[in-house]
């Protein structure tokens, strides 16, 4: 609407009126985005479109360079500077207010986490350097990395050897936890001083729960089948040589300390070469799930091979404070991002769970049940009403015969009537924005790799709604080419009267649907719903 409005006072640029929308389209800006990441959609339409705007203005002659430049700094100023500023401002007010631990806390960086109220590194300390005999947790240091986990289960048959699983798990978990070994298998005598891993030495990890060492072989890793297979092997700390790893401290030289935290470590096969690797993979059920670990040969240095020691519990050495750790806005703004990016684009559909995809969704092919499965229960069902849905997508394809028509007969030079000439510039112009919303709402849909709802499509909807509103406005107005305006009146108010009524009638049809059914479902002649399963997918 801001658009619109700012294409109206175009003549009266720089008043406050114009003003006004252009700074309202801007605060709107940044509430789409903030809302949803679909509000990219709307921006890059908006954008778009003052793209298009400034280069109509550079190609006028009568326009001094100096006042384009002031038509482009509003442009920044309104469009860009403050929709990013408030949306900034929006994450800043949720980072006050959400400041406490919660379930997600191992999606993000350790730094992050040290903010969190209620969680274990806020305001904690714990040794500086690590230690053999440690009780550690090991960080993927890729945003959303996971903690090196194992459990008692088993790879199936036929995923390389049939040992216990190693994953990567995004939450906090007593199955995170490892002791830190001497390559010998002999387990650290408590009077014995205290020896700290250094840059280059040969470690073993043991799991504390199930005493297995974290262990690699030749076997091809289960999703990665390039890598090799992790798994958990050996009794009670006992195994052999495929349990050792050397540890490498990225940028550090034969002899650094490790620092907990601070440093980013690379665990190195001995005896395959390999480095430890979380793939970003999510295993199947089998796998609870969670997120594949393999060793990888190769060796470059990436965040899925980089490792942070995060929890760390040593009683022999002394703690200290972990304040340091917490780190700057922009870095947890950055972070938040990423992390939500990745999981956004992570969601896979579970077993039985009902998807959609995009083709579904302008026929009204499928709808979504929210609630209730019998006959005695309210159910809820989520569905287009068939008649607004149906008739928007015979709008766009009739937008695109009548543009075309309006097209080409201005092309072609045709005369026309001021009012035909009127009503061509609104399907061109208003028309167009309509439809390039709608694509730019719905195509990106089809290049997405995660699970898919129904609800995806009802920003689209909105754009071809407003299409549809456009075509058939104007296609009743062009009945003055034919008759006289009189008739012409008539058939317009008939018109807009039936469409009214349609769309009234179907709403009384189909408002059970999202007001509560009772009783048997549609497919039984006594249903209150009967003879309302106009497409056999519909499942109500």
């Amino acid at each position: 609407m801001g658009l619109a409005v700012i294409f109206l006072y175009q003549s009266r640029a720089f008043s406050g009126s114009w003003w006004l929308w252009l700074l309202l389209t801007g605060v709107n800006l940044a509430g789409a985005l903030g809302v949803k990441f679909v509000g990219l959609f709307v921006i890059l339409l908006v954008g778009m479109n003052t793209v298009r705007d400034l280069w109509s203005l550079l190609g006028d002659i009568n326009l001094s360079l100096v006042l384009f430049g002031k038509h482009l700094l509003a442009r920044v100023f309104c469009l860009i500077l403050l929709p990013a500023s408030l949306y900034i401002s929006f994450f800043a007010i949720h980072f006050l207010v959400l400041n406490k631990s919660g379930p997600g806390d191992g999606f993000f960086s350790s730094a992050f986490q040290s903010r969190l109220i209620g969680n274990n590194l806020h305001n904690a300390s714990m040794p500086e350097y690590l230690a053999y005999g440690s009780t550690i947790t090991m960080k993927n240091v890729r945003i959303a990395g996971g903690y090196l986990h194992s459990h008692w289960h088993l790879y199936p048959e036929g995923v390389g050897a049939r040992q216990q699983q190693i994953t990567a798990y995004s939450h906090k978990d007593f199955n995170n936890l490892w002791f830190v070994r001497n390559q010998d298998f002999k387990t650290e005598n408590p009077t014995d001083p205290v020896e700290f891993v250094k840059h280059g030495d040969i470690i073993r990890l043991e799991h504390k729960e199930t005493s297995r060492n974290l262990h690699s072989h030749l076997h091809e890793a289960p999703l990665t089948k390039k890598h090799f297979q992790v798994t958990g092997y050996g009794i009670n700390g006992t195994g052999d040589p495929n349990d050792f790893w050397q540890i490498e401290v990225c940028g550090g030289k034969p002899g650094d300390l490790v620092k907990v935290l601070r440093s980013k470590v690379r665990l190195i096969h001995l005896s395959t070469g390999c480095v430890l690797y979380s793939s970003g993979k999510t295993l199947p059920k089998w796998g609870w799930e969670q997120v594949e670990v393999s060793c990888s040969p190769y060796l470059k240095d990436t965040p899925n091979s980089q490792w942070n020691f995060e929890d760390h519990v040593n009683a022999k050495l002394p703690n200290i404070s972990l304040e340091v750790l917490k780190p700057s806005f922009p870095e947890i703004l950055l972070e938040s991002h990423i992390v939500m990016i990745r999981g956004n684009s992570g969601l896979k559909p579970k077993d039985n769970e009902v998807s959609s995809k995009p083709w579904h969704w302008p026929i009204n092919y499928q709808g979504l049940r929210f609630s209730g499965v019998n006959e005695t229960e309210y159910r809820i069902y989520l569905l287009g009403n068939p008649v607004i849905w149906w008739l928007n997508l015979f709008s766009i394809a009739l937008y695109v015969v009548m543009v075309t028509i309006a097209a080409t007969s201005i092309q072609r030079g045709i005369q026309l009537s001021q009012k035909a000439r009127e009503r061509c510039r609104v399907l061109m112009e208003g028309g167009r924005e309509m439809m390039l919303g709608w694509l730019l709402h719905y195509l990106p849909f089809f290049t997405m790799g995660r699970i898919l709802y129904y609800h995806h499509y009802f920003p689209a909807l909105l754009f071809s709604s407003m299409l549809t509103g456009i075509t058939w406005d104007t296609m009743l107005q062009s009945w003055d080419l034919f008759v006289s305006p009189p008739v012409t009146q008539r058939i317009y108010s008939g018109g807009v009267a039936v469409l009214i009524i349609l769309f009234l009638y179907s709403f009384y049809l189909f408002h059970p649907l999202s007001y509560g059914m009772v009783g048997p479902p549609a497919h039984d002649p006594s249903s209150p719903m009967a003879g309302l399963k106009w497409m056999e997918s519909w499942e109500f």
